[in-house]
């Protein structure tokens, strides 16, 4: 049986293509904080205690333009709604986990740990294991959009232009790579491509709510096709 430690250490391990992905993203959001008039502590700030990625580009944009706090917080909260359907998929893993803990693995649960944890949960049916695997992904993430958010303010400040270099682009370079060689059924398949076309269908939808319709369309594609196949096994 693989120890903790050694749990966490490869929750880290597989990771790290993320972490390397995420890096970018997390320096065009300090310099991009900076750029827009927010103060070094605030843009830290945003990072330690909200730690949302798009969140935080979407409140930083509101936060320049002089957005009503009510309308920030509700945005932010509709663009993260999306982590309601990430936590019910590893709720059969920590229900019976003490609520201290939980509380600190749902601020750190984000889209890159879902990804690497959620392909640990079908590999590795011990709860114990999970647990310990996801807090070295989500450690690990929380520290490197930290970092990147302290190097991005300050090339923010040292160099023009950081924001227009086109850095994001890893992200999703990374997100493909994880998510493709996990499609392995036609339901599988199906929500991915129902994700997509609705996704650009969709892009200009205000305060990224198309984000989330498009969340909701293609897990209810992948389900009905799920449940078809299975009624035509039985």
């Amino acid at each position: 049986m693989v120890s903790n430690r050694l749990n966490f250490l490869i929750g880290i391990r597989d990771t790290i293509p993320l972490l390397v992905a995420a890096a970018p993203f997390g320096i065009v959001y300090g310099a991009l904080a900076i750029s827009h008039g927010l103060s070094e502590w605030l843009t830290l700030s945003m990072s330690l205690f909200v730690f949302a990625g798009s969140a935080q580009f979407i409140a930083v944009t509101l936060l320049a333009s002089s957005a009503i706090f009510p309308v920030i917080l509700t945005t932010v909260f509709i663009v993260n709604l999306r982590h309601m359907l990430y936590a019910a998929t590893f709720m059969p893993h920590v229900a019976k986990l003490p609520q201290l803990l939980r509380i600190p693995m749902a601020f750190w649960l984000t889209d890159e740990t879902f990804a690497v944890a959620s392909n640990q949960a079908l590999r590795e049916p011990d709860a114990e294991g999970f647990v310990w695997y996801y807090l070295g992904s989500a450690i690990a993430m929380y520290s490197n959009w930290i970092l990147c958010t302290w190097l991005g303010l300050t090339l923010g400040q040292q160099i023009p232009d950081v924001t227009n270099w086109g850095l994001e682009v890893a992200m999703i370079v990374a997100f493909i790579g994880i998510v493709v060689p996990l499609l392995k059924h036609r339901a599988q398949w199906a929500c991915a491509a129902t994700a997509v076309v609705s996704s650009i269908l969709t892009f200009h939808w205000p305060h990224q709510i198309g984000l989330l319709f498009s969340s909701v369309a293609a897990i209810g594609v992948g389900l009905m096709m799920e449940h078809k196949a299975v009624e035509k096994e039985t």
